[in-house]
């Protein structure tokens, strides 16, 4: 890394244990990114950028990736398989979105996603992959980030971090469940804990981490720098409070969650107008897991299409 980059290495100026917001393609939007920040989430990730759009300067995708202050440090995730158009986003990252760092897509199992040779897929092309870290940190002077499975394939993290130990790589996020598994079933911290011996950066554990209990477990388990929070934090964005407190959290308690499940929607209203409401129905149907009458709650949720409908549901005046 050159004196440029490492000055603008922010990774380097956090407190261990790290928790971060997982990037998650149709969640994890600027609305959400705020509402985690605020109880305590120390790195927000953006959802999936593709490279390719952003080569070819799609106003769409350059709108999906800019961020609200509040959201620093911010890093914004890249996903394609060509070298050329990460090089090409990279730049526009740093000089247009002006995030505070840069993080390559290599554990998305999604099919779509893989048939494009991208994704998790590239841990099966370990010199394609180490051509594209090389193309960002060539085009860049942000920290550069990586995100990968325990297994994709024939080829494990330890593999993939072998064949990029000797770039100046600053963290990486390990989903401890390999490309077939997805995001269920047990998570491998062994290879995570193995990881260090091939990476002095960062390590972000990730995988299966809902609250205090299994955030400290994997920690202790893998040995990692900090903690990536993904469908943990779906409906339940207080999970980093928890996480941090000594003391279990109590934003469980129905009149709090409520309270968060509305200035979240507000927010995303406000920043996306009806289609933010709409593309929060996931997270309003997370939001009211464990209530007494969650079933019928979630029936009227998927049918919200404004904050007016979401407040009538919880007769909010």
């Amino acid at each position: 890394m050159n004196g440029c980059q490492a000055s603008k290495n922010f990774w380097l100026k956090l407190k261990k244990p790290i928790y971060a917001l997982a990037p998650m393609a149709g969640v994890a939007d600027s609305a959400f990114r705020q509402i985690c920040k605020s109880f305590g989430a120390d790195v927000v990730y953006s959802e999936m950028i593709s490279a390719a759009a952003l080569a070819y300067n799609s106003k769409k995708t350059l709108e999906l990736a800019r961020f609200d202050k509040k959201e620093r440090p911010y890093v914004v995730q890249l996903f394609g398989s060509k070298p050329e158009h990460f090089a090409a986003a990279a730049k526009i990252v740093e000089k247009k979105i002006r995030a505070q760092g840069i993080d390559i897509n290599f554990g998305c199992p999604v099919k779509k996603v893989l048939k494009q040779g991208a994704g998790a897929a590239l841990m099966n092309d370990l010199k394609l992959a180490r051509r594209i870290v090389e193309a960002v940190l060539a085009s860049t002077d942000l920290p550069v980030s990586l995100k990968c499975r325990s297994r994709a394939g024939e080829a494990t993290a330890v593999d993939f971090l072998k064949a990029i130990k000797d770039l100046p790589v600053a963290a990486i996020m390990i989903h401890g469940r390999s490309m077939a598994q997805g995001n269920s079933g047990k998570v491998d911290a062994k290879i995570i804990k193995q990881a260090r011996k091939y990476f002095s950066g960062v390590i972000l554990a990730n995988g299966g981490v809902k609250d205090k209990k299994t955030a400290d477990q994997l920690l202790v388990e893998t040995g990692a720098d900090g903690i990536g929070i993904g469908q943990g934090a779906l409906g339940k964005p207080w999970v980093f409070e928890e996480v941090k407190s000594k003391t279990p959290s109590v934003r469980g308690h129905s009149v709090s969650r409520r309270g968060i499940m509305l200035k979240h929607a507000k927010l995303a209203e406000k920043l996306k107008g009806r289609q933010g409401i709409i593309e929060m129905r996931k997270q309003l149907c997370r939001y009211v897991t464990g209530l007494n009458n969650a079933s019928e709650l979630r029936k009227k949720l998927v049918k919200a299409e404004n904050l007016d409908d979401i407040k009538k549901i919880f007769n909010f005046q």
